[in-house]
């Protein structure tokens, strides 16, 4: 037995030493062709031994290695047994331990296939998203291997070789072909079909897969069709990266060699769906829930923004059916949305409060802002991103700030340019959507407005992005501060928000007096009043540099109110003296870094101007 040094075998594992056996184990095998040794093939097709072994012809491969164990102890040979865990195989459909085996295949020389599909993607000729998988592909192509094309399957697309009683072979398109190639070969025209023999295994899934692109459109067969001219290549591939080598790279090489041309421009890798623990779902495992039952808990269109929410380009998916109903909610605020803007009737003697048309006028642009977002998003194939984009746009915007501000009072009525414009926000709501929520958003569509028999949301016009005023938005951003510190106070102070409040402002630049209707409405506002000094007397809050104070007169319980502010007030003082020890203590001022002594003066600052103003309301409320 020749022994041989190779950095192959791992000298800390076991003796350090390793049995090579190149006819039945794959990594044997190529050190076998490394160092020129013989393949020795000593099993039968059934598992048996042959007669390569001799004393043990005949034997099942199991019942030998017991065997050999008690040969080998009979004979005094065996130093001792120890049991280790091995790396073997098993088949997935009968659970038996996987024997390799040396055999005849057909492959596939991958060099000069791989050259112009390598060049292809590093060039950015067709574009990997996400782009981390650039790399993944060109270390596979660099050292690609050639391709094992025949299977030993019952089913598939039968390897077109036909070999000769002699010896040989021949390749042929059909039977017909092959014998007369055969005969042409031999130099006998006496050979008939009987003589030859068709390989019985057939081709790689994967090697018609590789031809997808191009066979979809008969381009095969038919290289100058009229539908391969028009669609070929085509724009974007949709695949998951475990199959980046399988098929997608086994495509690109098609397409060079086949068409001369890429198949697509763009692959876009989706993630692979793996429970909340991070397992990939399978049936072996039985972690993968039914999507039927889960469509009929959630709706479809649960299920998909499910999908949305917990997956981005080439990330893996951790589902989880809390998504689903979160995806649910949506679609029911969606419905409920329309069936609030449904219920209002129209009164054309009305005219347009002023409002409104601020209400109009800010979420056209909120709505503009969002679809150039959500452009930007599909170009660069940010599916999830773009679905979130829409998700806040329709949830915060549309329905949490822009249906509260033009919803007419109780039983009243809305004034037509409002609720025409609302449609219409509606319209470009649903269309934006409906790729992700195809249901929900298809069925209000029809109900919006009347339609034509056969008329679509799938076939409509995306809405189009129109310029955007950044200093509008800017203006409302500071309203909606306003609005929300307002109602920050009530829950503060307990007051119902059927209550009106008067809200005074010390006016400068950041406040937004042209939507003090919107203040007002959303704020539930009897006045806005402007005036030139502080009220220690009201509640007071900052949105920039603009004072507000919301005075407090009738509205509070002034002793508990004095009592909430003394307690306020102590915590505070506390708190002042800690962080004033700290900073009188030279150590600590001396050696700390800077950053923490400037963080520690900030507090100091901030206490100081809280218990100022809590000093001042005290004494207001005296």
């Amino acid at each position: 037995v020749p022994v041989i040094r190779d950095t192959y075998v791992d000298i800390a594992f076991g003796t350090g030493a390793l049995k090579v056996t190149p006819a039945h184990d794959v990594n044997d095998y190529m050190l076998g062709e490394k160092y020129g040794l013989e393949s020795i093939d000593i099993f039968n097709d059934d598992g048996t031994i042959n007669d390569k072994v001799g004393l043990y012809a005949g034997m099942e491969r199991f019942a030998l290695r017991k065997q050999i164990e008690k040969d080998l102890d009979a004979a005094g040979l065996l130093e001792k047994t120890e049991d280790y865990t091995n790396n073997v195989g098993y088949s997935e459909r009968t659970g038996v331990a996987i024997e390799p085996k040396l055999s005849m295949q057909w492959f596939l020389s991958m060099e000069k296939l791989a050259g112009p599909a390598t060049q292809a993607v590093l060039e950015n000729e067709i574009k990997l998203v996400p782009e981390k998988y650039k790399n993944t592909y060109r270390h596979w192509m660099e050292n690609i291997k050639d391709w094992c094309i025949s299977r030993q399957l019952w089913w598939g697309q039968r390897i077109p070789a036909w070999y000769l009683p002699q010896g040989g072979y021949v390749v042929a398109l059909n039977a017909d072909e092959a014998l007369e190639k055969a005969r042409a070969k031999s130099g006998d025209a006496s050979l008939t079909l009987a003589d030859l023999r068709q390989d019985e295994d057939v081709l790689d899934t994967w090697f018609s897969s590789w031809l997808w692109p191009i066979s979809v459109f008969d381009g095969i067969r038919h290289p100058n069709n009229k539908d391969i001219e028009y669609y070929y290549p085509t724009n974007d591939l949709v695949t998951g990266p475990d199959i980046i080598f399988f098929w997608v790279a086994r495509m690109i090489m098609a397409g060079y060699e086949y068409r001369g041309e890429k198949p697509f421009g763009h692959v876009y890798f989706t993630g692979i769906v793996r429970d909340k623990i991070g397992r990939k779902m399978s049936k072996q495992l039985g972690n993968s829930p039914d999507p039927l039952d889960l469509i009929a808990q959630f709706g479809a269109d649960g299920m998909r923004v499910a999908m949305l929410l917990s997956s981005s380009a080439g990330n893996d998916v951790m589902f989880d059916e809390a998504l689903c109903e979160q995806g649910r909610n949506f679609g029911n605020k969606i419905w409920n949305a329309y069936r609030l803007v449904n219920g209002w009737t129209i009164d054309d003697a009305l005219a347009q409060s002023e409002n409104n048309r601020l209400a109009i006028e800010w979420f056209r642009q909120a709505l503009a802002k969002t679809l150039r977002q959500v452009e930007s998003d599909f170009a660069s194939y940010r599916i999830s991103e773009a679905f979130m984009n829409l998700y806040k746009l329709f949830w915060d915007d549309f329905s949490g700030w822009y249906l509260e501000m033009i919803k007419p009072a109780y039983q009243c009525p809305i004034d037509r340019p409002t609720l025409e414009a609302t449609c219409g926000f509606f319209d470009d709501l649903l269309r934006l959507l409906h790729p992700f929520m195809p249901f929900v958003t298809e069925e209000i569509w029809q109900d919006l407005a009347p339609r034509k028999a056969g008329e679509s949301i799938m076939v409509q016009r995306m809405p189009e992005a129109r310029e955007i005023d950044e200093a509008l938005l800017g203006r409302f951003e500071l309203t909606k501060e306003v609005v929300t510190a307002v109602r920050n106070v009530r829950k503060q102070k307990n007051i119902p928000q059927k209550d009106p409040l008067t809200l005074r402002v010390i006016a400068d630049e950041n406040y937004p007096a042209e939507y003090a209707p919107v203040l007002q409405k959303m704020g539930n506002l009897s006045q806005i009043e402007t005036t030139r000094e502080k009220d220690p007397s009201a509640v007071g809050f900052l949105v920039k540099t603009t004072q507000y104070f919301v005075p407090m007169e009738g509205m509070i319980d002034i002793e508990a109110e004095r009592k909430k502010l003394a307690g306020e007030l102590e915590y505070l003082e506390g708190f002042l003296a800690s962080v004033q020890k700290k900073l009188s203590n030279e150590r600590f001022v001396s050696s700390a870094p800077e950053k923490v002594v400037a963080n520690e003066r900030t507090k100091q600052a901030d206490a100081e101007a809280k218990i100022a103003a809590l000093r001042e309301q005290l004494a207001a409320l005296k």
